[in-house]
């Protein structure tokens, strides 16, 4: 299994910067390949907006926030980041992360051109953004 906690979610004014923390812990952080991040309102399905292979770091993000948000990973603290600069009111949801690593379970979602199976979850943190 894998745990999954994010913090770091607030409310800030447009143009603001946040960043948003993942910890990973349990048996299957081992087993993780992609670390991701979505984010979700009550009006739109859920969105997959980055995500980073964990084996060499390379990233990939939804054209929706390329070039402002940037996915990192602290292997040593088994922790992904969100950075999130520019921030804009159409930006204010629940925010995500998820992690592969249990074979043939969790939901496909493509990032950046990446399919990849998420099958663990953590329970969000709000963004909000005023303008």
């Amino acid at each position: 299994q894998l745990q999954l906690v994010e913090s770091g979610g607030d409310s800030v004014q447009a143009g603001g910067s946040l960043r948003l923390s993942c910890t990973a812990s349990g048996s299957a952080a081992a087993r993780t390949y992609y670390m991701g991040w979505f984010r979700q309102t009550p009006e739109k399905e859920r969105e997959g907006i980055a995500t980073i292979y964990t084996q060499g770091g390379d990233t990939y993000y939804a054209d929706s926030i390329k070039g402002r948000f940037t996915v990192s990973l602290d292997s040593a603290k088994n922790t992904l980041y969100l950075q999130m600069n520019s921030l804009q009111p159409e930006d204010s949801a629940m925010y995500y992360c998820a992690a592969d690593g249990a074979p043939q379970e969790g939901i496909y979602y493509k990032i950046g051109g990446v399919l990849v199976q998420y099958a663990y979850w953590g329970q969000g943190t709000q963004v909000t953004v005023s303008s």
